[in-house]
C-alpha cells in the first residue's frame, strides 16, 4: 500500500513532509539548537543568523528550537485527538449501522445535532467550559470530530451487514459481538485509515487556531499558533516571528491532506482504476 501511495508524486510530496514533521516531532530534543524555554534578553529580536538560523523572538528565545517544539506539541494533539474522536465515532458508528432502528435514529441525530455547530465555535465552548490546556484541546477535538467518523463507518456497515458472508456467520450461531468486531469492523479499516491520515492536517490547523486564541497550549509551552499571535505586534520590524510558524503550519497541512488524497486513491475502490492509471 505505501507504495502505491509513493508511486503517486502528490503522495510522494505528502509522504515526504509529513516525514519532516513527524520526524521534528520525535527528534526535537536532538534537532533543536537551544533549549526554547531560555531567555536571553541580550539576544532579543535577532534576525535570521548563521547563530539563530530563523531569529529569535522578543525574549531572546531562539525561534527555530520553539518551531521544531512547536511541532512536536501539534502533532501530539492531533494525533491523540484524532485518535480518540476514532474510537468513539467507530464505536458508535458500529453500534448505529449493526443495530438499527432507535439506536442509529439516536446516534444519528446526536451527530447532526454535532455536525450543525460551526467547529470552531464548538472548540471555543468546550474549552471555555473546562478551560484552556493541552488536555482540554484534545478532549475537545474529540467530541467534535467524533460525529464525521460515526457516519462513515456507519454507511460503510450499512453496506457490508446484509451480504452473504455475514448472513452465514449470523445462521451459524455467531454472536453480535464477533459479527461486529471481527467482520463488519475489517471491512471499515481502509475508511478509518483515510479518515485518520486527513483529519491529521485539520488537527494541526484547529491546534494552532486555539494557540493563536489563547485556549491551547499555554505560555511558555512553544505552540505554531500562539508563536504567530505574539508575533503579530512585530509583524513590521520583525516578520520572522510570525513567517516561521506560519511556514510550518503550511507545510504540515499540506503534506498530511496530500498523504491523505494518495491514500484515498488507493483505498477506495471507485478510484483504484484511476489511480492505476496514473
Amino acid at each position: 500500500m505505501l507504495k502505491a501511495v509513493i508511486r503517486q508524486k502528490s503522495g510522494a510530496v505528502g509522504m515526504a513532509l509529513a516525514l519532516l514533521v513527524l520526524a521534528a516531532a520525535v527528534f526535537a530534543p536532538l534537532i533543536a539548537p537551544y533549549d526554547p524555554y531560555v531567555i536571553d534578553m541580550d539576544s532579543a529580536l535577532q534576525p535570521p543568523s548563521y547563530t539563530h538560523p530563523l531569529g529569535t523572538d522578543v525574549l531572546g528565545r531562539d525561534i527555530m528550537s520553539r518551531l521544531v517544539y512547536g511541532a512536536r506539541m501539534s502533532m501530539e494533539v492531533s494525533v491523540v485527538a484524532r485518535l480518540v474522536s476514532l474510537l468513539f465515532g467507530t464505536l458508535l458508528g458500529l453500534l448505529a449501522g449493526y443495530f438499527g432502528g432507535r439506536l442509529d435514529g439516536f446516534i444519528m441525530r446526536l451527530a447532526d445535532v454535532t455536525l450543525a455547530y460551526p467547529a470552531l465555535l464548538l472548540l471555543i465552548a468546550v474549552i471555555a467550559a473546562v478551560g484552556p490546556s493541552q488536555v482540554s484541546l484534545i478532549v475537545a477535538l474529540g467530541i467534535v470530530g467524533w460525529a464525521s467518523v460515526a457516519r462513515i463507518v456507519r454507511a460503510q456497515v450499512l453496506s457490508v451487514k446484509e451480504r452473504e458472508f455475514v448472513m452465514a456467520v449470523r445462521s451459524l450461531g455467531g454472536g453480535h459481538g464477533g459479527i461486529i468486531f471481527r467482520h463488519l469492523l475489517p471491512n471499515c479499516v481502509s475508511q478509518l485509515i483515510i479518515v485518520f491520515s486527513m483529519g491529521l492536517g485539520m488537527g494541526i490547523m484547529a491546534e494552532s487556531s486555539m494557540s493563536f486564541l489563547g485556549l491551547g497550549a499555554q505560555p511558555p509551552t512553544p505552540s505554531w499558533g500562539s508563536m504567530i499571535s505574539s508575533g503579530l505586534d512585530y509583524l513590521r520590524v520583525a516578520p520572522w516571528l510570525s513567517l516561521a510558524p506560519g511556514i510550518g503550519i503550511t507545510l504540515a497541512v499540506l503534506g498530511f491532506n496530500l498523504l491523505g488524497d494518495a491514500f484515498r486513491d488507493v483505498l477506495d475502490p471507485k478510484l483504484r482504476d484511476v489511480t492505476r492509471s496514473r
